[in-house]
């Protein structure tokens, strides 16, 4: 699941979220955003089960992915492009 919200001046945060618990092990965020590098935007556990990253980005066009432990790769239920 995305979330979003205006941030100060033109950037966005885009807060992105998977349950705690699927699928195991680590997971990061990869895109246009980051060079598509693992670990820079690692998920992070919350109380409320479900483990979050959140991302301030300009306006513009991104494609994404997640990167699982074991190199297992998760599309978004909401796609794997932000227009923002």
């Amino acid at each position: 699941m995305i979330k979003t919200s205006k941030l100060f001046g033109s950037k966005t945060r885009v807060t992105f979220s998977l349950p705690a618990d699927e699928p195991p092990g680590k997971v990061s965020v990869v895109g246009d955003f980051n060079g598509w590098e693992p670990g820079r935007h690692e998920l992070q556990v919350r109380r409320n089960g479900t483990r979050t990253v959140s991302v301030p980005l300009e306006p513009g066009h991104y494609k994404f992915r997640y990167l699982a432990t074991d190199g297992v790769w998760l599309d978004d239920e909401d796609g794997c492009e932000l227009h923002l």
